[in-house]
């Protein structure tokens, strides 16, 4: 049986669920037990990755190389495991039951890392947790647009975006305040305890789904890719592919700031511990922006933010290219960078719930991990060969070129009107008085 094709523009889906939010509200505790879903989970496996270059090293005695290749593999199964959640996650009966059991394998698998006595077996975990975690994506973010109405997309997912950065620097923290504490292998064993309260915490988001969606069918495992394309979302992600190819590993921006300050006379432990609190701020500014650039994507659209995102990546890159010494300069670039993936990321995931029909948005986010994970490899492996083999600046400034391409195709990261007919925003977006326009959206006429 051929894919079903997307609805015509404007058809209502009958899919999708009644909003519960007639009255402008759209922070329920739905949407904000899944913020605080992905700030417990990142915090957790955050913990781990900052842990595991000494455990893996120091403790278990492996290389620098077998680091890398856990790493990547490892990266590489996050996204195949998006691509296959995607048409799980188009049933709204399976998607809580998915999301809860890949946090749930996330945290066991991340804490199980601490009982580890052999670099493979670090690299067996290491796998399985980080396949949980891509598999249970395409599930929290589909749970997610069917909690808000589609004009707050934009500020749920700013949101949840806050939620997951700043994860990442309370992840990191608590991971330097535990290996000081009780030591490298047993601060691996708490990492698991923010995953299981994460796993907690989304069932509270998938109860309130499943009362909206009490009256929806089940939904046969399929990609659509048929719908998918008909619906418009193929033309939205070549800038997406543009800006993954270069969207780096932020490990390669500690590299750079760590070897930079080193040049100012500090001890390799000085300059290591001032990078990780750059990063932390890094962290903590996308944190911020992607929460004010969901308010911006439900005013203007997503293509604006997502080439600003791309626009500050240039900037940011162009800057670590350059190699300044200064702790505060690199904080400038730092900052930059996290501003960028706060407006991108957010962008995104905003342009797929409103692009598609509730039984496509598990497909959609599928299709866009894995878009992300290929991207996300190709570059850092393409850049860390350029940083080693020729010069950081090299590195840089490849990653630069293709940011600023993605920032030139922005135009396409909304479909034609002969498909999706998503041009800056929601069609059920309110109309000015006095224009008969929505406020920064183009009502088809």
């Amino acid at each position: 049986m051929p894919d079903d094709p997307a609805p015509p523009p404007g058809t209502p889906d009958p899919g999708t669920p009644p909003r519960a939010d007639e009255d402008g509200r759209w922070l329920t505790t739905g949407v904000g037990s899944v913020s605080v879903t992905s700030f417990l989970s990142d915090s957790g496996h955050e913990i781990a990755t900052a842990v595991l270059p000494s455990f893996t090293t120091g403790v278990l005695h492996g290389s620098a190389a077998s680091l890398g290749l856990i790493e990547g593999f490892s990266d590489a199964l996050t996204g195949v495991a998006k691509l296959v959640g995607g048409p799980l996650a188009n049933d709204p009966r399976r998607r809580g039951r998915i999301a809860g059991g890949g946090y749930l394998g996330t945290a066991l698998a991340t804490g199980a890392i601490g009982f580890a006595t052999a670099v493979w077996q670090v690299g067996v975990l290491r796998a399985v947790a980080w396949s949980s975690r891509g598999l249970r994506s395409p599930a929290k973010d589909t749970l997610l647009a069917s909690l808000v109405p589609p004009r707050a997309y934009g500020r749920a997912y700013g949101l949840e975006r806050a939620g997951d950065n700043l994860g990442a620097v309370a992840g990191p923290l608590a991971a330097a305040g535990l290996v000081a504490w009780i030591g490298i292998r047993p601060a691996l064993w708490f990492a698991f305890l923010p995953g299981i309260l994460a796993a907690l915490a989304i069932t509270v988001a998938a109860r309130e789904a499943r009362r909206l969606h009490a009256g929806s069918g089940r939904e046969p495992i399929r990609l659509r890719f048929a719908g998918l394309r008909g619906a418009g979302l193929l033309r939205p992600m070549l800038p997406i592919l543009l800006f993954e190819f270069g969207n780096l590993a932020v490990t390669l921006l500690i590299l750079r700031a760590t070897q930079l300050l080193r040049t100012d006379g500090r001890s390799a432990a000085a300059a290591a511990s001032l990078a990780i609190l750059i990063y932390a701020a890094h962290n903590a500014v996308g944190a911020v922006v992607a929460y004010a650039g969901g308010h911006w994507i439900d005013r203007a659209g997503p293509r604006v933010v997502f080439a600003a995102g791309s626009a500050l990546y240039v900037l940011a890159y162009a800057g670590f290219a350059t190699g300044s010494h200064s702790w505060w300069v690199l904080l400038i670039f730092f900052s930059l960078a996290g501003a960028g993936i706060g407006c991108a990321e957010t962008a995104e995931s905003a342009l797929v719930a409103q692009l598609l029909p509730d039984r496509l948005r598990g497909s959609g986010f599928g299709i866009l991990g894995a878009v992300q994970a290929v991207g996300d490899v190709v570059a850092t492996v393409v850049v860390g060969i350029l940083y080693t083999a020729v010069s950081p600046t090299a590195g840089f400034l490849y990653a630069a070129g293709w940011m600023l391409l993605s920032v030139l195709s922005a135009g396409a990261f909304v479909p034609d009107r002969r498909t999706g007919e998503l041009r800056d925003g929601p069609k059920d977006a309110p109309r000015c008085r006095g224009r008969g326009r929505a406020r920064g959206w183009r009502n088809r006429r």
